[in-house]
């Protein structure tokens, strides 16, 4: 029995159905939801060969035509130029508004196939169907969608909500070791954000343990799907509240440019800007550093990293200040009082900033 959870935004409200087994009803769920006609499963090729049949195979039995369209693997792939690439296909498979697309995958997926959903002949509806951890627990829900720029990551997008989010849990056992761990970064941030008691349950159990047992899989991405919503709800657009999901995304973003997209993982990168928002809100807010260490050491104990990378502070800090969460020029940040009590918004001085870095990687 799937765990449902809904994103409540009037006419724009949606489903996320999480459990197991979900990838072969997929199709009466489409048709549940209204979407009928003519499909454009966008997929990496991680997944296309793994998943992909399955999902064809349902959208076909319940009557829905299937096109796809399969783009690399990687960070890489959320550009213009596989955006055009998906634009040529629905095009070529002539689809209308009454179509809709589908993405089959992680966040890079879904991220770019939201765009080109949000985009296409104006805007037609897609449907979110995660495979990583990370996606089904952050990038899939909540409408952000869009690509990368040469000069940061996500400066190109719009908001647009899907019309179902389908998490299969299961998948996530055929992920390789890093990419599991690496979402668990964004979980780490719900604990911090919102529930503490998050890390108390991440850090009882082992990976292997995690992912071994579904009904713990399934609590802990409906809890943070739970808690992306009600932020979500509150705030759709990021005009305020929303801010707080980007705790430990400042820095994070800047280093994953400066690396070079595809060098860390965003959930490896979120775990350094972690740490850092955390040294941060020792000095401007006066959270416990205590708090800090506990952070550290659960970050550590799911294999995420936490030395901080041999990178230029000029580099990331020139990143950081393209971020598009700036106001007035000031880099702001998500600070934490306390585990489960933060607050957003907060400009840092640059002096500030670098003796924090400098401090923190010394």
């Amino acid at each position: 029995m799937a765990s449902i959870c809904t994103v409540d935004l009037g006419l724009r409200s949606y489903p996320i159905d999480i459990g197991a087994g979900l990838l072969s009803a997929i199709g009466p769920r489409c048709i549940d939801e209204g979407l009928t006609g003519r499909a454009l499963v966008v997929m990496d090729e991680g997944v296309s060969d793994v998943y992909g049949p399955t999902v064809r195979q349902s959208l076909d039995a319940a009557g829905i035509k299937v096109l796809d369209i399969v783009i690399p693997a990687g960070e890489q792939s959320k550009s213009h130029t596989q955006l055009i690439r998906i634009y040529d296909a629905a095009l070529e498979a002539g689809l209308e508004r009454s179509s809709f697309l589908l993405a089959l995958g992680g966040g890079v997926v879904g991220d770019l196939t939201g765009y080109a959903a949000a985009t296409y002949l104006r805007g037609v509806p897609f449907v979110q169907v995660p495979t990583t951890l990370l996606a089904m627990v952050d990038s899939a829900v909540g409408g952000k969608t869009g690509i990368n720029m040469p000069q940061g990551k996500n400066l190109i997008g719009a908001f647009h909500q899907p019309a179902l989010v389908i998490a299969d849990t299961p998948c996530l056992r055929s992920l390789p070791v890093r990419e599991f761990s690496a979402g668990l970064a964004e979980v780490v941030k719900y604990g911090m954000i919102a529930d503490p008691a998050l890390w108390d349950v991440l850090e009882q159990v082992s990976l292997e343990e995690l992912l071994a047992d579904d009904d713990l899989l399934e609590t802990i991405v409906l809890r943070s799907c739970e808690i992306k919503a009600d932020v979500v709800q509150r705030d759709e657009r990021e005009g305020g509240l929303r801010a707080i999901l980007n705790f430990g995304h400042t820095l994070g973003h800047a280093i994953e440019q400066v690396a070079g997209y595809g060098e860390w993982l965003h959930g490896e990168a979120i775990s350094i800007g972690m740490i850092y928002a955390a040294r941060l809100s020792e000095e401007v807010q006066g959270f416990p550093p205590a708090e800090t260490e506990r952070l550290i050491q659960l970050l550590d104990h799911l294999k995420l990293p936490t030395e901080f990378p041999d990178l230029s502070w000029d580099g990331l800090m020139k990143a950081m200040k393209l971020d598009k969460k700036r106001k007035a020029g000031a880099i702001g940040f998500v600070l934490a009082n306390h585990p489960g009590d933060v607050a957003f918004g907060c400009p840092v001085p640059d002096e500030v900033l670098a003796k924090v870095w400098e401090r923190t990687v010394s």
